[in-house]
């Protein structure tokens, strides 16, 4: 064998060594990438995520009426701030413009029709944990296109029995307001 075959030998061998370990490299890199999107993509939660927002192209302002409490209980926190999280998500979330006009392109307004406590988990024949339903009946009114729209928006949370209804509420409210008005926003602006 003769030096220049030695040496194209050692070149060949040194190329395939550099081909195996780029392909285990990219296998690695592949591998940890789609291991990634799989767990971020599960661990979202469903009440947090956003799908494409959905606004049609020829609308530009939004009035968001003050959300009215008719439920047969009366938290008075409730509505000013369930109506002002929803002004401050649509500003800062969309295209929108807020506008106090009456001639908005979109005019969302609602009130609130539920808000009730119940059992929701009994222990040694003793209630272990209550629930608090709270719904929000919306209604979108479309002015370009004379289409009005309308929605019921329900959640429940969950509280120990050792708790009062007004402990309850100042424990969730941050929650109650996070969770209606997210629910709120994800129904008027996307497709779900």
């Amino acid at each position: 064998m003769n030096k220049s075959q030695g040496q194209q030998s050692g070149t060949t061998s040194r190329q395939k060594h550099y081909l195996r370990n780029m392909i285990r490299t990219s296998y690695f890199v592949f591998i940890t990438v789609v291991m990634f999107f799989m767990i971020t993509g599960n661990s979202s939660c469903r009440a947090y995520s956003f799908r494409d927002i959905s606004i049609p192209d020829t609308i530009r302002t939004v009035k968001v009426n003050f959300i009215e409490n008719k439920a047969p209980y009366v938290d008075p926190q409730l509505s000013p701030r369930l109506t002002d999280k929803l002004r401050q998500k649509i500003v800062s979330q969309t295209k929108l413009s807020q506008t106090n006009n009456d001639n908005a392109d979109w005019v969302i307004g609602g009130r609130i029709t539920n808000y009730s406590p119940s059992t929701s988990g009994i222990s040694n024949q003793q209630v272990a944990t209550n629930r608090l339903t709270v719904t929000v009946h919306i209604v979108l009114t479309d002015q370009k296109a004379n289409k009005t729209s309308e929605y019921d928006i329900s959640r429940n949370f969950e509280f120990s029995a050792n708790q009062s209804l007004q402990q309850a509420q100042a424990g969730l409210a941050e929650d109650i307001i996070r969770g209606l008005t997210d629910d709120i926003f994800n129904r008027l602006f996307s497709n779900w």
